[in-house]
């Protein structure tokens, strides 16, 4: 699996389009790990430290993280996340 990466209007913030459907319509914001509890996959993305804020799309998924934190230090773990989450099978919500 290939993810691209795109950067947003804000630098806290990284577009990661995995080339899967993520939802089959709307969107949905995460702003904390509690309010992700009816998704796996925001679940564990919210596991990483730093990251802050996880917006669900039909076809991306982006992320806020925490501003002292540097994105090159985040990216393995965020990509490592979404590849395991299309590996399970389980749906985004």
């Amino acid at each position: 699996m290939f993810i691209q990466t795109e950067d947003t209007p804000n630098p806290e913030t990284l577009k990661f389009i995995p080339g899967n459907t993520i939802l089959k319509t709307g969107t949905v914001d995460f702003s904390s790990k509690e309010s992700a509890l009816d998704s796996p996959l925001a679940s564990k993305l919210f596991e990483i430290d730093g990251v802050s804020r996880v917006f669900l799309a039909t076809d991306f998924i982006s992320i806020t993280k925490d501003p002292q934190l540097d994105w090159n230090n985040l990216k393995p773990s965020i990509l490592t996340v979404i590849m395991e989450h299309y590996s399970s099978g389980l749906p985004a919500i």
